[in-house]
C-alpha cells in the first residue's frame, strides 16, 4: 500500500513540476521504463518528402527537411527513467542547425501491482528555436497505456501540450493523441501502424482541415536485447499535415551495471 501511495504522489508531482516540448521525434511510447543500471542510445531520423513550402508563424518550411534527434535514456530505478534529447534540422536552404533540446522524466506503475494494462507517465521540458517551432518553450504531459495480447500489441498516448512561450502561449493546452497497433506476424518481427494527431486546444478543437492527422505503416524489431529498430513511411491525412514522411529509429541498449562488474 505504501508503494502505491508513493507512486500516485510521484505521478502527480511529475505532472505538476516537470515540463516538456512537442516531440521532434516520431514515436508512440510504450509503458516500460528503462531498467535500472542500463541506458538506451537512440537516433531518430525522418525526412519530409512532401511538406510545408512556405514560412508559417515564423517557422521555416518542412519540405525536404531532414530531422535527426539524439536520445539518451538512463534507468534510475526499476520504475523511473530520465531521458535527454538533442534536436537537429537540415534543409538545403538553411543548412544544418542544432535547434534545441529537452529532458524527459518518466515513471511507471510497478509490475507487482498486476494491473490489466501497462501504465506510465512521461513529461518533457525543453526549448526549440523560433524558426523551427511556433512555441519555443513548452510542456508535454504524456500518459501511456499499453497492452500485449499474445502477438498483438496496442499503445495509446493521450498527450497534452502546453505552450509556455510562443504563438500559442495564451491558448488552452492542446490535445495530441498517438496510437500504435502492431502484430507479430513472424519471429522477432512486428508490422502495424502508428497514428499521430494534433487537434488544437482542448476547449476549442480546430476545424478538420487545420488539424494534423498522420498515419504511418511501421516495422519493429522484437525480442532483441541489444538493438531497437522502428521504420516506416507516413502519410498526412489533412491539408495541414506534411504529405509524406519516412522515419527510421535505431537504438542501442547498454547495461551499465553489467559492464561495471565484468
Amino acid at each position: 500500500m505504501k508503494k502505491k501511495v508513493f507512486f500516485i504522489c510521484a505521478f502527480i508531482c511529475i505532472t505538476l513540476i516537470t515540463y516538456a516540448q512537442d516531440n521532434y521525434e516520431i514515436q508512440v511510447y510504450g509503458s516500460q521504463t528503462q531498467p535500472k543500471g542500463s541506458a538506451m542510445f537512440e537516433l531518430h531520423s525522418n525526412f519530409t518528402f512532401h511538406g510545408e513550402r512556405t514560412i508559417v508563424d515564423g517557422v521555416r518550411p518542412s519540405n525536404h527537411a531532414l530531422h535527426e534527434t539524439l536520445e539518451i535514456t538512463n534507468g534510475i530505478t526499476n520504475n523511473f527513467e530520465l531521458g535527454f534529447y538533442l534536436f537537429t534540422n537540415y534543409t538545403s536552404q538553411y543548412s544544418y542547425q542544432i535547434i534545441g533540446s529537452h529532458i524527459r522524466p518518466r515513471i511507471m506503475a510497478p509490475l507487482s501491482w498486476h494491473l490489466p494494462v501497462g501504465l506510465s507517465l512521461s513529461t518533457e521540458f525543453g526549448y526549440q528555436n523560433k524558426y523551427y517551432s511556433p512555441d519555443t518553450w513548452s510542456i508535454e504531459i504524456r500518459p501511456i497505456i499499453d497492452k500485449q495480447w499474445k502477438n498483438l500489441y496496442v499503445s495509446f498516448n493521450p498527450t497534452v501540450g502546453v505552450a509556455l512561450k510562443g504563438v500559442d502561449q495564451h491558448q488552452a493546452p492542446g490535445f495530441e493523441p498517438n496510437l500504435k497497433v502492431a502484430y507479430q506476424f513472424f519471429k522477432n518481427t512486428d508490422f502495424g501502424f502508428e497514428y499521430y494527431g494534433s487537434v488544437g486546444p482542448i476547449n476549442n478543437f480546430e476545424q478538420l482541415p487545420q488539424e494534423n492527422h498522420a498515419l504511418f505503416l511501421i516495422y519493429d524489431l522484437e525480442n532483441n536485447n541489444d538493438w531497437e529498430v522502428n521504420i516506416g513511411p507516413g502519410w498526412g491525412l489533412t491539408p495541414a499535415t506534411d504529405g509524406l514522411v519516412f522515419k527510421v529509429l535505431i537504438g542501442r541498449k547498454i547495461k551499465w551495471a553489467h559492464k561495471m562488474h565484468s
